[in-house]
């Protein structure tokens, strides 16, 4: 397979892996939030902290070759650290919206995603398939 083809398929393979984190995120945030009366910003951290787990057992199983020189320990290690920077732009992005723009914390919460998205595609390629 092409290096292309592979690229492509491999954006497809985590678009859906991300769709489905996105999906228990923002479910997990919105009944955190509505249902037990959590802060926002507390129910987004843990939603997300949720998130990050189902995706890294998909990631390194599905998506990205991570078959490299590190361990698994080290690799997960990597993925943390990325995670956690993940978890304070989503945190950013949601407080400028919600506190200083005024945008509701389900809307806000969709483009945190999409930002996130991009930034962990990028950096995941970079530091845990490219990292061997």
């Amino acid at each position: 397979m092409d290096k292309k083809t592979s690229l492509l398929r491999q954006i497809i393979r985590f678009g859906f892996v991300g769709g489905s984190a996105f999906v228990i995120d923002y479910g997990i945030m919105i009944f955190l939030t509505e249902v037990f009366g959590i802060n926002y910003l507390v129910s987004s951290a843990v939603s997300f902290t949720v998130s990050v787990i189902y995706n890294y057992i998909l990631s390194v199983k599905w998506v990205f070759d991570v078959s490299g020189n590190r361990s698994k320990t080290q690799d997960f290690a990597v993925f943390i650290v990325l995670s956690i920077i993940g978890l304070g732009i989503n945190q950013l992005v949601m407080w400028l919206a919600v506190d200083i723009l005024g945008i509701f914390y389900m809307i806000s919460k969709i483009g945190a995603t999409a930002i996130v998205m991009v930034y962990n595609f990028i950096t995941r390629k970079m530091f845990l398939e490219n990292g061997k």
